[in-house]
């Protein structure tokens, strides 16, 4: 008897476990029957994706910096060495100081000039920070539509199968249009969800290195109005 239940038990399980390994099965045969439209979204994805890990690191990169650096330019130019904070700037690797380098190659002309020789310098320095961010917004915005697009698809499909089935219509004969408007509406949205958040992440990042730019060029261009001693 005991022998009886155990192979019902092994049977069941067995049987258990195919209906798993079916149930995963259809959810990659919704994933391909989103159609053509899914290749589209999957190469949205993957630019989304690099475009993201390539812009965090880069913004971490120039977001570093050397707290001794400010004042080892403030030493050097109170000392009067002017090529050597010059020298310091080139040595070092980071937005601040290519508009710091920027600012001492104009050092005895008048401050409007240097100010604004050290501004054209941090404009530049945002743009290349900013490199990538508009496709990005591109992506959180056309991945979503694409989706919709693939749903209205789907929906016209499902209608144009419906119409020609006449009065043999069933469940099966529509789910292929249907699949496609979901699945694409579902991957549309995720795909947006996430680079709408990750634009978001890093146009924070880079406010705050503006913030940080901005503060430096104040703290040089006060360096320079120091009165001498």
């Amino acid at each position: 008897m005991s022998l009886l239940l155990l192979i019902q038990s092994t049977t069941e399980n067995a049987e258990a476990a195919a209906e798993v390994v079916e149930n995963q099965m259809n959810y990659i045969e919704m994933a391909i029957n989103g159609g053509w439209i899914m290749v589209p979204m999957i190469l949205l994805s993957f630019v989304a994706i690099y475009i993201f890990i390539e812009r965090f690191f880069a913004i971490r990169k120039a977001a570093s910096e050397d707290m001794s650096f400010m004042n080892k330019i403030k030493e050097y130019i109170h000392e009067g060495k002017i090529d050597s904070a010059y020298s310091l700037c080139q040595q070092v690797d980071n937005p601040v100081s290519r508009m710091i380098e920027k600012g001492i190659s104009r050092i005895g002309r008048p401050l409007s000039d240097v100010n604004t020789a050290i501004e054209n310098v941090g404009n530049l320095e945002i743009s290349r920070l900013e490199k990538g961010l508009p496709t990005l917004a591109t992506v959180s915005g056309g991945a979503p539509m694409i989706g919709f697009l693939g749903t209205v698809i789907g929906m016209i499909r499902a209608f144009f199968d419906m119409a020609n089935a006449g009065n043999n219509i069933d469940v099966g004969l529509l789910s292929s249009g249907i699949y496609t408007a979901m699945v694409t509406t579902v991957t549309g949205l995720a795909i947006g969800i996430m680079a709408y958040f990750a634009y978001n992440f890093l146009v924070a990042r880079v406010e705050k290195v503006v913030f940080k730019l901005e503060a430096r060029t104040m703290e040089f261009m006060d360096l320079l109005n120091e009165p001498v001693a």
